[in-house]
């Protein structure tokens, strides 16, 4: 046991030995914080839907279909995301995804009705969407030798933001109206644009960006062919049906989690807020202990444990009455928030370097989209009264990744 924490810990010293040194630590935050207030902004909206509901009188299923909307939009700003990355630099793209995203969360705080809010939410989805796919190419190229370690740190950063924000906005919202809440990130978009312009780099070497010579500088027949030809093949679609799964599974569970805990298992507003911020905090630890192993042992073996956990966590939810026992049960969820590591870490190595950015905002399109339709149905159902069958339901699409994950060849067999 000695050796193996030694091991561990002569590793971890390794790893942030390089990620910090030659300027990369301060790339890294700027990113990382970046991906903080993108991930924050989307997953605010779980906690304020009980007082946006009360304050515009709408029922669960157009609850639901808020968030679809949000994560639609999400999506479809996924490729154009990974598009711009390409052609013009993913730090540029960057830049714009969040000084764009600070203007449209100051948008949605106006929203005094139903239909403006749904506009606004649309507008904020495409902003926040083109930082996506474009923080990959970036995170690959910097770090080469450790992407696993810098996208985990990058989500459980995320995650931090899941943690912090919701809350505080959770509480805004209850004591002075949600509206001041959605306040809360406009200057902490301003700071973070700031960050951006000046540390990150607006490409990095092999990205597709500035090459007269990519194929993914036009959108002719041909390199679209030469795009689908990349994408069209096994570990590509298997590791894309695991994110669509993945996607579909998370957004359907962080939307209506803090609804359920409140309509379902009888909690408080405050005790749901802070259930849902335990579940991002453990995201926090999780994820860059993922990413390390993942490097280690490869993200296919990593990947099959984590799913495992999670399909079983999922269908023993219902069960679970009382704050204490949902509290622990909600530190057992948050390996929901390792999957996406592992697999967007093996999804950006598995593609070709010349279309990476571009093949990323495909895909994520794509899963996102899919994904997208989860919480509408999850309120549908629960409008329905059946909330415990929606949460057996995500469930069901976890046992699907895990089968698929035993088709994933290994990385390594990849070079």
């Amino acid at each position: 046991m000695q050796a193996f924490v030694n091991r561990y810990l002569t590793e971890l010293r390794t790893t942030v030995g390089y990620l910090r040194d030659g300027g990369r630590g301060w790339i890294l935050a700027a990113i990382a914080f970046g991906w903080f207030l993108s991930m924050g902004v989307r997953l605010s909206y779980p906690v304020i839907l009980p007082h946006v509901r009360t304050d515009l009188g709408i029922d669960l299923s157009t609850a639901g279909l808020l968030l679809t909307v949000l994560w639609m939009a999400y999506a479809l700003g996924q490729f154009p995301g990974g598009l711009l990355a390409d052609r013009w630099g993913p730090g540029f793209v960057l830049l714009v995804s969040t000084s764009g995203s600070g203007l449209m969360i100051f948008l949605v705080s106006l929203s005094s009705t139903a239909a403006l809010l749904f506009a606004t939410t649309a507008l904020l989805g495409v902003s926040t969407a083109l930082y996506g796919p474009a923080r990959f190419p970036l995170l690959s190229g910097v770090f080469s030798d450790r992407p696993g370690a810098a996208i985990g740190i990058t989500q459980a950063t995320g995650n931090l933001g899941n943690t912090i924000l919701p809350f505080t906005v959770g509480v805004l919202a209850g004591v002075v109206g949600w509206q001041f809440g959605a306040l809360l990130f406009v200057p902490l978009f301003i700071v973070v644009s700031i960050a951006i312009w000046w540390v990150v780099p607006r490409r990095v070497s092999g990205s597709a960006a500035g090459d007269s010579e990519s194929p993914v500088q036009s959108l002719s027949i041909k390199s679209a062919q030469h795009i689908l030809s990349h994408l069209a093949v096994r570990p590509i679609l298997v590791i894309a049906a695991i994110q669509m799964l993945g996607s579909f599974t998370y957004q359907g569970f962080t939307g209506f989690y803090p609804t359920y805990l409140i309509e379902v298992k009888g909690l408080s507003a405050r005790n749901a807020s802070l259930l849902f911020g335990v579940f991002f905090a453990g995201g926090i630890v999780i994820q860059p202990l993922i990413g390390i192993i993942g490097d280690r042992v490869g993200e296919r073996n990593t990947l099959l444990v984590v799913l495992l956990f999670i399909t079983t966590s999922l269908a023993i939810l219902p069960l679970i009455e009382g704050f204490w026992p949902l509290l622990v049960m909600t530190i057992a969820l948050s390996s929901l928030l390792g999957r996406a590591v592992l697999a967007l870490t093996y999804l950006t190595e598995a593609l070709a370097e010349e279309i990476r950015g571009t093949g990323l905002g495909i895909l994520r399109t794509c899963y996102i989209l899919v994904g997208s339709t989860s919480p509408l149905l999850v309120g549908v159902l629960g409008d329905s009264g059946y909330f415990d069958q929606a949460f057996w339901l995500l469930a069901g699409a976890s046992s699907l990744m895990l089968f698929l994950c035993v088709a994933l060849p290994p990385l390594s067999s990849l070079d």
